[in-house]
């Protein structure tokens, strides 16, 4: 399942990814921060998806009230809903 999301409230503009047999793969961020959304991709690849939007959601960027990872467990959580429909 390939997912493209716009995220909201944040410098990146979209995430891209893919959720095979429940892991996580190709996470890829379009804009905001240079060095640490690769080295989030690069950590979650292969990843359980519901074990990392547990821990990336509520993790806030300053007072944005949200981040990049926040954005990236909201993704993944309506793609995990989607499939289960």
């Amino acid at each position: 399942m390939n997912i493209e999301f716009e995220p909201k409230g944040v410098c990146s503009k979209k995430i891209e990814f893919s959720i095979e047999d429940g892991k996580l793969h190709n996470v890829k961020f379009t804009g905001g921060c240079p060095g640490n959304l690769p080295a989030i991709s690069k950590l979650v690849e292969g990843a359980d998806a519901e074990t990392i939007a547990q821990i990336l959601r509520g993790n806030p960027c300053a007072s944005r009230g949200t981040s990049c990872a926040d954005q990236l467990a909201i993704a993944i959580d309506e793609a995990l809903k989607k499939k289960a429909s």
